[in-house]
């Protein structure tokens, strides 16, 4: 009989991460425009489909979280593929409305349990800086948003039927990697617990890095609110200044072309630098990327725009996790990795409303200028607040 193994692999908690993504890619871009030209429905329901989907995404980045530190890992993540991949598969037969939009919103349920289960599996690799980790997963979470976005606009022309069932097959392969690989035996949440506990944390010191995470749970969500602008608001600012849609399509493919290049480099800086002061950097170049579109006028100055906004992400995004994971204990990692998650979906799903709303009532550039200031402030907070930490760590001779 095989021994079972005692260490999670990041190259199959990476792999895990590309597949589900690209599958997610699939049907994030496509949901909008199947709703409204397919099923003939209107923008006003296409958005509520999506504001239940993100809803939904959070409700499994939550119950995920909280059944991988009280429950069972392997069996979480079982529960996750399952949903993600039999509502998929189900849409190959059963497409119309309104069967598309249940079906959407369980395998979004689903993907909101996947990505909480591939962080937390990921802060339990043991065989390689958390840093690391973070920064290769991130990685491979690019590089499926990449070929499902280039993928679905390849497919959609010929059948939303071949959308679906290709995106199965991304699916399926997750499972079968998840059924695998991801069966670890108990004493590794064992192992990586005691070795946490060998630095005796007042319990003082732990409050307080869990009042830090909460700050910079709120500076993600700030981020997201405004990263979600370019995936909904800017591609009319960008073709009412004339520049032609696939051009704006286009930045998305050099976003992820970047990351995937310039995540490794990434990696080589952790000798160099504190994750803390990596990641404050980086959202800074991120948020400032914001203030910078209010003088763009041309589709050079919005892609040197975006490629700054690009270097932020990739310096800054990929770390938080890994940050995260350092300021928790080992069972905490399902619930703050599943917060993370979360704060994510709710800056995505506010920010297209906050948009339309200032736009509304100002300008392009009010709302750019005001969604920097959020992240701005936000950061300051979170600066302020770590600065704090580290005196009272000087005073216990620790460091974070």
């Amino acid at each position: 009989m095989s021994r079972k193994q005692t260490t999670v692999k990041l190259k199959w908690v990476a792999l895990a991460s590309l597949l589900n993504n690209t599958g997610a890619a699939f049907l994030w871009p496509l949901t909008t425009m199947y709703l409204h030209n397919y099923l003939g429905q209107s923008l006003t329901t296409a958005g509520m489909v999506m504001l239940v989907m993100s809803v939904s995404m959070m409700s499994g980045n939550y119950l995920g979280g909280w059944l991988f530190d009280h429950w069972k890992q392997y069996e979480t993540a079982l529960l996750g593929v399952s949903l993600s991949t039999i509502a998929i598969f189900l849409l190959i037969f059963i497409h119309g409305w309104p069967w598309y939009a249940v079906l959407i919103t369980i395998n979004s349920f689903g993907d909101g349990i996947n990505a909480t289960i591939v962080n937390s599996y990921g802060a339990m690799v043991s065989d390689h800086p958390s840093r690391y980790v973070f920064n290769y997963i991130y990685m491979a979470f690019n590089v499926g948003v990449v070929i499902g976005t280039l993928l679905v606009g390849v497919l959609l022309p010929i059948s939303v039927v071949v959308v679906f069932a290709v995106a199965t097959i991304f699916y399926v392969l997750l499972t079968v990697l998840v059924v695998g690989t991801f069966n670890i035996a108990g004493d590794v949440m064992k192992d990586k617990t005691a070795a946490k506990q060998v630095q005796k944390v007042p319990a003082q010191l732990h409050r307080r890095w869990i009042i830090l995470i909460w700050f910079i749970l709120l500076n993600y969500a700030t981020i997201h609110l405004s990263y979600s602008l370019w995936e909904s608001v800017m591609a009319v600012h960008m073709t009412n200044m004339g520049i032609p849609f696939y051009a704006y399509s286009m930045l998305w493919t050099l976003n992820g072309v970047l990351i995937i290049v310039g995540q490794p480099l990434v990696n080589k800086l952790s000798p160099y630098m504190r994750l803390s002061t990596q990641i404050i950097i980086g959202i800074f170049i991120f948020a400032s990327s914001f203030f910078f579109l209010i003088f763009a006028r041309s589709l050079v100055a919005f892609a040197l725009d975006f490629v700054l906004l690009t270097i932020g992400e990739m310096t800054s995004f990929a770390g938080l996790p890994a940050w995260i994971t350092q300021l928790t204990n080992v069972d905490e990692a399902g619930h703050y990795q599943g917060l993370l998650n979360i704060m994510m979906s709710i800056g995505r799903a506010i920010g297209p409303l906050y948009g339309g709303y200032v736009i509304e009532q100002g300008s392009y550039p009010d709302l750019f200028l005001s969604v920097f200031a959020m992240m701005v402030v936000t950061l300051l907070i979170v600066c302020a607040y770590l600065w704090h930490i580290r005196r009272v760590q000087k005073r216990l001779n620790l460091d974070k």
